[in-house]
């Protein structure tokens, strides 16, 4: 670590001044940083999947469906729409001002300091670096001590790929993270969580840094009940992938938890299980068909969220545990007590509490009786309960008939 401090304002002085010169303001030099990135996607890709395998266990297309292309995705449309962002736009006027003119210039903010995090390691790193170089911007990367594979791929690749005099990757730790932090930037990005969000900010207001923060929340599924045997097949494939496709639950915007009615819910609990094992087989751990919990600490706040006796009885599917390999397999509960942990934390794993009401519309008074949600996903094809949905409801998004599919177009 003191060596890494020791050169840290030389470096960060060496990326103030890559920015002051103005080449980071050019066409020409975001554009061949963004074809960089480009390179580095597809000359690097089989050593990124085999650094998610190592850090989380991911299999390889689940590793370029969230990363690798969702990444590869975005530079091309940074390239295809860098023209118009970067062009000026004619601003409207009083009429007591005529004959005057105005135009809005987009401009660059300077150095930016991005902070990313270990669920999508890729991912969550090179979005917002792809955002601050096509803004004309010079960037600090640090990434996720907890993703160490991850974090030493990019810090290698980068400087290879990209201009090392603008563009930095600096590994560490918490210290690292909060020596950064006491550094003066012109904007921070962060992507984690609520608790380091607030060291953040408050570091950040010390010069008065533009901050933007990533943060979690619980994201619940409203399921109706559906008719149609492929109906029924269909959206539990997507309830599924939303939950324990994804990093094995641990992304912001996965499932958190399903709403539905009395009635429908041994049917719901059935066909769940049923597909669960057809998804991702007998034994998922065996057939590496799921991502593995990222470290012994989170694999133990899971395990306590089961552990809580009240919650216990609750499991109705899966349980399993493997503390070695930390792999947990999926996992449904039938009504844990609202109050217990598991329904009031984030959840950020392979568990999936099922909360049952008399009526699916009473799914609406109690989403707006909880913090508000970072995403709702809604299983229905009742047109009624979808505008009702929209208006009495407020979170980060809504999405009907699938879960995560959000992220691919924002």
């Amino acid at each position: 670590m003191a060596e890494i401090v020791k050169h840290l304002e030389p470096d960060l002085e060496e990326l103030r001044e890559s920015y002051r010169s103005g080449k980071t303001k050019e066409a020409s030099w975001r554009k061949s940083q963004l074809k960089g990135l480009l390179t580095l996607l597809k000359e690097q890709e089989k050593d990124i999947f085999k650094a998610l395998e190592q850090d989380l266990g991911k299999h390889y297309a689940e590793s370029y469906r969230d990363e690798v292309g969702t990444l590869t995705k975005s530079v091309n449309l940074a390239l295809s729409s860098l023209k118009d962002w970067m062009s000026s736009r004619k601003a409207k006027l009083p009429i007591a001002a005529f004959p005057s003119t105005a135009e809005v210039f987009p401009e660059p903010l300077g150095l930016v300091l991005i902070i990313s995090s270990w669920n999508f390691p890729f991912g969550l790193s090179l979005e917002p670096v792809i955002g601050a170089i096509a803004a004309g911007n010079s960037v600090v990367l640090k990434p996720s001590e907890l993703a160490p594979a991850s974090s030493s791929l990019l810090a290698k690749t980068i400087p290879t790929y990209l201009d090392k005099k603008a563009v930095k990757v600096i590994e560490g730790g918490a210290a690292i993270g909060e020596h950064l932090l006491r550094c003066k930037w012109d904007k921070i990005f962060f992507t984690g969580n609520a608790r380091v969000g607030r060291i953040v900010l408050t570091a950040a207001a010390n010069y008065l840094t533009p901050v933007t923060l990533e943060l979690g929340g619980k994201c619940p599924a409203i399921f109706d009940s559906f008719s149609s045997s492929w109906d029924k097949e269909m959206v539990i494939k997507r309830v599924l992938g939303g939950k324990f496709g994804a990093c094995a639950g641990q992304a912001c915007i996965a499932i958190d938890y399903i709403l539905v009615q009395e009635g429908f819910a041994p049917t719901l609990l059935e066909l769940l299980r049923s597909m669960t094992k057809k998804m991702f087989g007998e034994n998922p751990r065996e057939t590496k068909s799921m991502a593995r919990i990222i470290n012994k600490q989170h694999f133990l706040r899971l395990k306590n969220l089961l552990d809580d006796p009240s919650v216990q009885s609750s499991i109705v599917h899966g349980g399993g545990m493997d503390e070695d390999n930390l792999f947990i397999e999926p996992t449904i509960l039938m009504n844990p007590p609202l109050k217990a942990s598991i329904m009031t934390d984030e959840i950020f794993g392979p568990l999936l509490p099922i909360i049952t009401l008399k009526k699916i519309e009473d799914s609406i008074e109690f989403i707006n009786s909880r913090p508000k949600a970072l995403a709702i996903y809604v299983f229905t094809k009742n047109e009624t309960l979808k505008r009702r949905i929209i208006s009495e409801t407020s979170s980060g998004s809504v999405t009907f008939n699938d879960a995560i599919i959000q992220v691919f177009h924002m």
